[in-house]
């Protein structure tokens, strides 16, 4: 999903990864972000002896158009930069992802939907190098819809994806999972062999009533299916600094949900869909640009929260 750039963006106004409020110096020191808490300082973290075994992260929003494939792209390839081995799971049957990385999904016969509903396949031969270094993908096209009625009758349908993602445990430090837009048995299966799971949350108030909604299904399955189960953090994206809007859902979200929002939040930006049309992150299509900024520092954070290793 691309984010919308706002005409001062375009004219070459700085955009940091945190915007700064009303009161505030420039320089952001000693100040509040847009989550009204102070600004803390993420490490830059320290290269990994070895790799493995991976935390599943599943990142999940039954609303649409919230971020959730531009933060999975962006994040992985942050994770990446920082010495990580980053696995990403296609698991939404349009395959943006696939896409966002400039794989002709449509053309494969082997992906993550075969994986899923027959036997015999080996997982390390479905898995495509990417052309970000240190970052693997599982592919997805339109056949995944087929998925969901036809796992009906399995026995631990919930439990598909665990046995799928097991032998390669092992060979990266992160898998991540962009997870389709609905609460059906795909997602249920992401969340069933997730560690923890990312929101990413449009700063839109329509976008906030399903939040809830989630994080009561994500309870349901903690209690029933994964007691691992954690919410790693709530992502406020498509953050606009200058409307009185964006930065009153930030507020809200934080009221009702605490420490469960993540400190740093994803500005809208036009270089996010430019990023998405050249097939790449924007870590690399736009090193330097604030949004690319944005996506290291959530990996930081996510790191420093123990969300990764």
């Amino acid at each position: 999903m691309a984010f919308e750039e706002t005409p001062e963006q375009e004219s070459g106004a700085p955009r940091g990864a945190y915007e700064v409020l009303p009161g505030t110096d420039e320089a952001g020191n000693g100040t509040l972000g847009p989550t009204g808490r102070p600004l803390p300082s993420f490490p830059v973290p320290q290269p990994l002896a070895s790799h493995g075994p991976a935390r599943i992260i599943a990142m999940c929003n039954q609303k649409g158009g919230v971020g959730k494939t531009t933060t999975t792209i962006n994040l992985g390839a942050s994770l990446a930069e920082y010495g990580r081995k980053v696995l990403m799971v296609d698991f939404d049957p349009q395959g943006a992802l696939s896409v966002g990385f400039g794989i002709r999904a449509h053309e494969l016969d082997v992906t993550i939907y075969n994986l899923l509903v027959e036997r015999g396949h080996d997982v390390r031969d479905v898995i495509q190098r990417t052309n970000v270094e240190g970052v693997d993908i599982i592919p997805a096209n339109i056949d995944l819809s087929a998925a969901e009625v036809q796992l009906v009758g399995e026995v631990a349908r919930e439990q598909i994806l665990v046995r799928v993602l097991r032998p390669v445990l092992d060979d990266y430090d992160v898998i991540l999972i962009d997870c389709q837009p609905s609460l059906g048995l795909l997602t249920v299966n992401a969340l069933t062999a997730a560690h923890g799971v990312i929101i990413p949350l449009e700063c839109e108030f329509f976008a906030m009533r399903g939040v809830a909604l989630l994080v009561e299904t994500i309870e349901k399955i903690t209690d029933r299916l994964n007691p691992r189960l954690e919410i790693d953090g709530i992502l406020a994206t498509m953050y606009d600094g200058r409307t009185l809007h964006s930065k009153e859902v930030v507020k809200s979200v934080v009221d009702h949900f605490g420490d469960r929002v993540f400190h740093t939040v994803i500005s809208r930006t036009v270089k996010f869909p430019d990023a998405t049309l050249a097939a790449e992150p924007i870590t690399t299509y736009a090193s330097t640009h604030s949004g690319a900024a944005a996506y290291r520092q959530l990996a930081r954070e996510l790191i420093a929260r123990g969300g990764a290793a």
